[in-house]
């Protein structure tokens, strides 16, 4: 095989699988998202939404950033010896033709490090990486919800230089 028709070949490959790249933030739809204001001493915050898959397969979640946070992570709470506690998580999984809710007290994009407090209003960006690569772009607004500042004591997750 000449080199023309091995570019040729190359070529259609890439261009075959550009639209897998894309499909998973084509069925993933965010609903309801969130974050929550918090006073001006508290150093994180945490958002929250309903991730919705309108696909037949199963979507993953791998990653969060966001413009507001030094380190953004996905979080779940778990109880650990009667104590709830924040863990992170490697990944959110969202089943095919179902929905996750990340809420208070369960699944949760948590924002470490606050860049500055987060008021009501404020506009918050988060970028979620999903299993395939691709990105959901997120913007939203903080929200006041009557609960305490989400601590970062009582958490098990990676802050460089915070314990």
């Amino acid at each position: 095989m000449n080199l023309k028709y091995m570019a040729l070949a190359a070529s259609l490959l890439c261009a075959c699988s550009l639209p897998a790249v894309a499909a998973d933030s084509n069925a993933l739809r965010v609903e309801n998202p969130y974050a929550r204001a918090v006073p001006p001493t508290a150093q994180n915050s945490g958002a929250f939404m309903v991730l919705r898959n309108d696909s037949d397969q199963p979507i993953k979640v791998v990653d969060a950033e966001s413009d507001v946070s030094k380190v953004t992570e996905l979080h779940t709470h778990i109880h650990d010896k009667g104590v709830m506690r924040m863990r992170r998580v490697e990944s959110i999984e969202v089943p095919a033709h179902g929905t996750v809710a990340l809420q208070p007290g369960g699944y949760h994009v948590m924002l470490i490090g606050l860049e500055h407090p987060l008021k009501p209003g404020d506009p918050v960006h988060i970028d979620l990486t999903l299993g395939d690569g691709s990105k959901e772009s997120i913007d939203l607004e903080a929200r006041q919800t009557g609960m305490a500042p989400m601590q970062h004591m009582k958490h098990k997750g990676h802050m460089p230089g915070m314990n």
